[in-house]
C-alpha cells in the first residue's frame, strides 16, 4: 500500500479533505509555531470505528498522524507538517452519559470542557479542570496534555479527574484502561500514562469522568499590592496559614494593564499586582474572612464579594487581552509553592537583562507561573532575545526546583530542555515506552519527547 495518504484515505471509509483552506486551518495552533510545510490531508471521524481504521492504515503505511481537538495548543503539540494526516476529532462531540448517583460522566474527546461542566451543573456537579480555554478547549485536548486551570489549587489537573479511557492504539486496535469506579489498582496505571502524552502514545476516543459535586457558596477576595513580589509573598502566606482556596490567581501589572485596555476594565487602578482568591463550600464565608485577615496586613486594599465573576472573567481574558498586544510566547512552569516569589522577582530581572517585555500571570494556589514574552508578530522567527529570556526562565524553574511544564505540555517547543529536567535514564525510559505502543513512530512525531 503506498504511504501518500491520499491515494489510501480514499477507501477508508472516512470523511477527510485536502482542501488548502481546510488544510491552512488546521497547520498551526494556538502557540503560533510554524511547522515545516503543511498536511496532507484532515481527518474528520465521528466515531471509534473511524479513527481504528484511519490509524490502521496510517500504520500499514507509515504516515504520520496529528491528533487535533480544538487547537488551543499552547507548544505546538497540534501543530502539524510536511504530509501529516491531521485526525480532527472535533465531531466526536457527544457527551455520551452523566451519572448522577456516581458522580461521573463518559464524553468523547470533541466536547468542549465548558459543555460538559454546564450538564453536570443541571446534576448539582460540575467537572473541576477549568483552563483559561474552557468555553473552546476540548475534553481529549485537555486529557493529551493534563491540562489544569484555575480550579485545580484545590481540585486538581485533568489527570485528577480521569477514571478511565477507550483509546485507539498506533495500529488500530482499541484498549480500554481503569475502571468507572472511584477506586482501582488492577495492574498498572495504563490511564494516567495517557493522559499528558499529548497523543504520541494513543488517541483517546472516549473517557470516564469524575464529577464533583457543586459548591453551596462562594466567596471572592480581590487583594492589590504595590507589585507582584510582595502578591507572590501574600499568596505564600495563605499557603503557611493552611488556607486552601479553590482558586487563586495572580496579575502582574503589565497584565492588569492588557486587560484593562482590551476589556475596558479598571484593574490596574486597585493596585500595581492583583490576588483574586476563591474560597467555596459550606464555609466559605469563613475561610474568606480567614484569607482577608491574612492578607490585610500585606496588602494595599482587599475586597471581599460573593460574587466573583466579573473578576474571573477578567482572568479567563488575560491571555486574548496580552495577544493584542503582540505574539505572546507563552511558557508554563512550576515551582514549590514556597519558591513563588523569589520565581517573579527573577522573571522580572530576565525581561529586563534581555529588553524584553513580560506579563506576569500565576496559579499562584499550586507554584504554576506563565510568563508571557510579547514578540512583534510580524517577525518571521522568535526574536533572539526572546529566545535567550525563555531559556533563562527554564533555566529558574529547574534551579528553584520546579518544572519546565505545570500543565501545557512539553510540545515542540520546550523538547530541548526536557532531558535536562528528566535526566538520561527516565528519558531513555520513556523513549522505549513511546517505541512500544508506537514501533513506526506515527503519532504525533516531533512532540512530547
Amino acid at each position: 500500500m503506498s504511504g501518500n495518504p491520499l491515494e489510501w484515505l480514499p477507501g477508508a471509509g472516512v470523511e477527510w479533505s485536502d482542501e488548502p483552506g481546510v488544510l491552512a486551518s488546521r497547520r498551526t495552533d494556538r502557540s503560533g509555531w510554524p511547522p515545516a510545510g503543511q498536511p496532507a490531508a484532515v481527518v474528520f471521524p465521528r466515531d471509534a470505528a473511524e479513527v481504528s481504521r484511519t490509524l490502521r492504515l496510517a500504520h500499514e503505511t507509515g504516515t504520520a498522524i496529528v491528533p487535533r481537538g480544538a487547537g488551543t495548543s499552547l507548544t505546538g503539540a497540534s501543530a502539524a507538517g510536511h504530509g501529516t494526516v491531521v485526525l480532527d476529532l472535533t465531531r466526536m462531540n457527544r457527551i455520551v452519559a452523566i451519572s448522577p448517583e456516581d458522580a461521573t460522566a463518559v464524553a468523547e474527546p470533541g466536547v468542549i470542557t465548558a459543555d460538559l461542566d454546564r450538564a453536570a451543573a443541571a446534576h448539582g456537579l460540575r467537572y473541576a479542570p477549568d483552563p483559561a480555554s474552557h468555553e473552546i478547549s476540548t475534553i481529549g485536548g485537555n486529557i493529551a496534555t493534563n491540562a489544569g486551570g484555575l480550579r485545580c489549587a484545590k481540585y486538581g489537573v485533568t489527570r485528577d479527574a480521569v477514571l478511565g479511557l477507550d483509546v485507539v492504539l498506533a495500529d488500530g486496535r482499541r484498549l480500554s484502561t481503569g475502571t468507572a469506579t472511584l477506586k482501582g489498582v488492577a495492574g498498572y496505571d495504563l490511564t494516567g500514562l495517557f493522559v499528558g502524552a499529548e497523543g504520541t502514545l494513543g488517541v483517546v476516543v472516549r473517557a470516564t469522568l469524575r464529577l464533583r459535586p457543586a459548591p453551596l457558596a462562594t466567596a471572592t477576595i480581590a487583594a492589590s499590592f504595590p507589585d507582584i513580589e510582595a502578591a507572590a509573598a501574600a499568596a505564600v502566606a495563605l499557603s503557611a496559614a493552611r488556607v486552601q482556596p479553590a482558586i487563586a490567581e495572580l496579575l502582574d501589572e503589565a497584565t492588569l494593564a492588557a486587560v484593562d485596555a482590551a476589556q475596558g476594565t479598571e484593574l490596574r487602578s486597585r493596585g500595581a499586582a492583583l490576588l483574586i482568591v476563591q474560597t467555596d463550600g459550606a464555609g466559605a464565608a469563613a475561610e474568606a474572612d480567614l484569607v482577608a485577615a491574612v492578607l490585610g496586613p500585606l496588602a494595599g486594599t482587599v475586597e471581599v464579594s460573593a460574587d466573583g465573576t466579573a473578576l474571573l472573567a477578567a482572568r479567563r481574558l488575560a491571555l486574548p487581552s496580552i495577544e493584542r498586544l503582540g505574539r505572546p510566547l507563552i511558557e508554563d512552569i512550576a515551582v514549590p509553592r514556597s519558591r513563588l516569589a523569589d520565581a517573579v522577582r527573577e522573571i522580572a530581572v530576565i525581561g529586563a537583562r534581555h529588553g524584553v517585555p513580560i506579563c506576569t500571570l500565576a496559579h499562584a494556589g499550586d507554584g504554576n507561573l506563565h510568563p508571557i514574552i510579547v514578540v512583534d508578530p510580524a517577525a518571521d522567527d522568535i526574536p533572539e532575545p526572546a529566545r535567550r529570556a525563555a531559556d533563562d526562565i527554564f533555566e529558574l524553574a529547574l534551579k528553584l526546583g520546579g518544572t519546565l511544564t505545570g500543565e501545557h505540555g512539553v510540545g515542540a517547543l520546550k523538547r530541548a530542555w526536557l532531558g535536562r529536567e528528566l535526566g538520561a535514564t527516565s528519558h531513555a525510559l520513556q523513549r522505549q515506552l513511546k517505541d512500544l505502543f508506537d514501533p513506526r513512530g506515527i503519532l504525533n512525531p516531533g512532540k512530547a519527547l
